[in-house]
């Protein structure tokens, strides 16, 4: 199990790293560091290589081409990765849980259906089972908890406005009144 995966949606790591780091030449944005292993696998192996040698970031920005960058000014754009990245992504389905598949328009359908999701509940007994690899199949190479809890109340907000707050309730045991 990877450190940042601990079944508790975690920090972001860029925060504590950003320092004197580089910017992103596309946005200017300091990202997160990535991993050799997560360059490999979310990369052609020769868009990876040019990467591998130097300090590289990722780049979250959603209005932003580039995915990776190096101190030096190397980069490698969205188009050039294997999975489609979520952070860059404006449609449906964007992906938020590379381990296990979730997007955020299953999210979404669960609480508008039930007033609740249980996707995180599931993640974080995956992840409890050892099952997560967040550094190889999230793009960022980070942990998705933070993300997949920010979508979960983004839609449970979304839907109670759309039923005068008639939403509430624990994952699994939410209603939505009114609707």
């Amino acid at each position: 199990m990877e450190r940042c995966c601990d079944a508790e949606p975690c920090e972001d790591d860029a925060r504590a790293s950003r320092g004197n780091a580089a910017s992103c030449p596309g946005c200017g944005a300091v990202g997160r560091p990535v991993a050799n292993a997560t360059l490999e696998a979310i990369l052609p192996r020769e868009a990876a290589l040019g990467l591998l040698v130097i300090e590289r970031r990722f780049c979250g920005s959603r209005d932003c081409d580039i995915l990776y960058y190096g101190a030096d000014g190397r980069s490698v754009h969205k188009r050039q990765a294997l999975v489609r990245v979520g952070a860059k992504e404006a449609e449906d389905p964007i992906p938020v849980c590379y381990c296990f598949g979730f997007t955020r328009d299953q999210i979404r359908a669960e609480i508008l259906a039930t007033g609740g999701s249980s996707i995180l509940q599931r993640v974080k007994e995956a992840i409890r089972a050892g099952e997560c690899r967040c550094e190889r199949a999230n793009p960022s190479g980070g942990c998705c908890l933070g993300e997949l809890s920010a979508v979960a109340k983004g839609a449970r907000a979304l839907l109670g406005a759309e039923t005068g707050g008639a939403c509430s309730g624990d994952a699994g045991r939410k209603s939505c009144r009114g609707r």
